[in-house]
């Protein structure tokens, strides 16, 4: 049976293993890590920059072989990040949610990296699922991008196709997988409340949003109001010291 959303959705635990290999094998990707990493590493020439960093990566990644792995070995670095990086990281709500139910997080936008994932930190500490994450394809501009996202449980909103018909194809098949994740995967989704960034600090919903979760609506079975109630929408409100859209704003 084919998968209609094979194109979009999250890789699965068997996809894990292959995808990982053709990560290591990416000459761009091995070399974008080597200019983060800084060091003796990165002036090296790249016949021995890669292969260095190849054998390094495999030894990091060698027991991850399914998606739950692949999210505990990217929590290091969250945690990594969240102890050098901030003074503190405090959560309020959870204690409201039913860790069973799936719910789908609509949070205010500030940071496309880092929103889901102080959102699924918060989750993972509080015995919740993590969440499928709704990223533009916009943000996916190298293959190996966009495979690195999927495998933390990323899904691709397709911004980038032209004309009229092709986009409400794509906005049916998003708003489809979301309610498929939510209703029939019992996993919970984020998404972020409009269309980029709130440069001007106003956390408004796009009506576009709410329009998009509605076309996988059964309209002889069920009202607006109802369909809604049922994805267990939560508002999601994340607050940083440090703005990252402060000097936007400025």
């Amino acid at each position: 049976m084919s998968d209609p959303f094979a194109d979009i959705r999250p890789y699965q635990d068997e996809e894990v293993p292959s995808v990982l290999k053709r990560l290591l094998r990416d000459p761009e990707l091995l070399d974008t890590l080597a200019s983060r990493a800084g060091g003796r590493v990165a002036v090296l020439p790249a016949f021995l920059r890669r292969p260095l960093l190849r054998i390094g990566l495999k030894r990091q990644l060698a027991g991850v072989t399914d998606v739950q792995g692949m999210q505990m070995f990217i929590k290091t670095y969250v945690e990594g990040m969240i102890a050098e990086t901030t003074s503190g990281f405090t959560v309020s709500g959870l204690e409201a949610l039913d860790p069973q139910r799936p719910y789908l997080f609509m949070s205010n936008h500030r940071d496309i990296a880092m929103d889901p994932a102080f959102t699924n930190y918060a989750l993972h500490m509080g015995g919740h699922e993590t969440v499928r994450i709704a990223i533009g394809d916009n943000l996916l501009t190298k293959p190996w991008v966009s495979d690195l996202m999927r495998l933390n449980k990323s899904f691709i909103v397709r911004r980038s196709v032209s004309g009229p018909r092709e986009l409400l194809a794509a906005s049916r098949q998003l708003a489809a997988y979301i309610r498929h994740s939510l209703q029939q995967d019992n996993a919970p989704v984020w998404i972020a409340q409009r269309e980029g960034r709130a440069k001007d600090g106003i956390d408004r919903t796009e009506a576009a949003v709410i329009k998009m979760l509605s076309m996988s609506r059964d309209k002889r079975s069920e009202s607006f109001g109802e369909h809604i109630a049922g994805l267990g929408i939560v508002p999601v409100a994340i607050s940083y010291e440090l703005d990252p859209c402060d000097g936007l704003k400025a």
